[in-house]
């Protein structure tokens, strides 16, 4: 889902492509998930067989694409690129199957927004190589077997926890993407400004890194809008001056936080009383969508003690009325 960060500076999908690091060894971050893939490859290249079935989670924008192009490369293997809403059909899932060679990797997108009915169909594609598919109906109905050859799916996903246990089970490796610490995503951006042919001095990156939400495409996007605040205002120079200068024109503060963050907590705060309130009703209260607040907005101000989130609703922390200024009322340490 993209966020309002995503849209604040222009996004050229062929430029994020090159942005993108080729191998596994130029990958920043994710050290464990690295590791584990490191022994996967060295061992399906030992046995001459593809990949296990893997499965990515996390936020958007911490690397799950670009650690499936990573696989296909590391493998010399096809990759084939989809997304669960495009799946509608049994049809459309046996067309991506049968369309696979050996050894292939079919990753798919958003892979918790999947038709129930085409799950029942991956199962045996993925388990046995094989897909059964009923053409005709009522007498003249039949079953059609199709064999298919080894191939590995790679799924990615933003809501884990809508991921059935069938599904899940099937995987034969499972990894969580955990948001970047400001150290991490500094040599993310510093490498992709010597890629853009960006002059960027290390005060800039760590400035353009530690307001990036600890996400490299934020990260990315937000040093293409310094880069151009730079040429027109600082002659092309980034420093740590210049950063901050060009991302407070964005109303991005020196925690991250943007002004439809700071618009749901005040409205947590102010319109009601710090909480606990449903998520329903703060959107009708902001004008946000629930579902942008919920994947976009809260995980960030949850991660960063911002916000709490109990069975009663939302509440407001006390670092959440530090940063707005206002005093905490007695009755809110009770709730905390």
């Amino acid at each position: 889902m993209t966020g309002p960060l995503d849209a604040a500076v222009p996004n050229d999908p062929s430029l994020e492509i090159t942005l993108r690091p080729p191998a596994l060894g130029d990958f920043a971050g994710q050290e464990r998930i690295k590791e584990r893939i490191e022994v996967l490859i060295a061992a399906a290249k030992g046995r001459g067989e593809p990949l296990e079935h893997l499965l990515f989670s996390g936020p958007p924008g911490l690397g799950k694409t670009t650690l499936a192009n990573i696989l296909a490369r590391e493998m010399g293997a096809t990759l084939k690129c989809t997304s669960g809403p495009v799946i509608e059909k049994a049809g459309d899932l046996a067309g991506l199957l049968t369309a696979l060679e050996k050894g292939d990797i079919l990753f798919i997108d958003e892979i918790h927004r999947l038709n129930k009915t085409i799950e029942e169909y991956l199962y045996p594609a993925m388990e046995d190589f094989r897909i059964d598919i009923i053409i005709d109906q009522g007498p003249n109905a039949r079953s059609v077997r199709l064999n298919l050859p080894k191939f590995t799916l790679v799924g990615a996903t933003t809501r884990s926890g809508m991921i059935s246990a069938p599904l899940r089970s099937r995987f034969g490796l499972v990894n969580r993407l955990d948001y970047y610490v400001a150290e991490e995503l500094a040599g993310i951006v510093a490498r992709s400004a010597r890629l853009l042919d960006i002059a960027l001095q290390p005060d800039g990156a760590f400035e353009i890194a530690r307001r990036s939400r600890g996400t490299p495409r934020i990260a990315n996007n937000l040093l293409r809008w310094v880069r151009d605040y730079a040429a027109v205002r600082t002659g092309g120079l980034v420093n740590r001056e210049t950063a901050d200068a060009a991302l407070r024109m964005l109303d991005i503060d020196e925690d991250g936080l943007d002004e439809m963050d700071k618009k749901l907590l005040e409205a947590v705060i102010h319109k009601f009383g710090g909480g606990p309130v449903g998520l329903n009703s703060l959107a009708v209260a902001i004008g946000e969508e629930s579902g942008t607040l919920e994947e976009v907005h809260e995980p960030y101000l949850i991660m960063g003690g911002f916000l709490k989130r109990t069975p009663q609703g939302r509440v407001a922390t006390k670092k959440s009325y530090d940063k707005l200024g206002v005093s905490l009322p007695g009755r809110q340490l009770d709730i905390l």
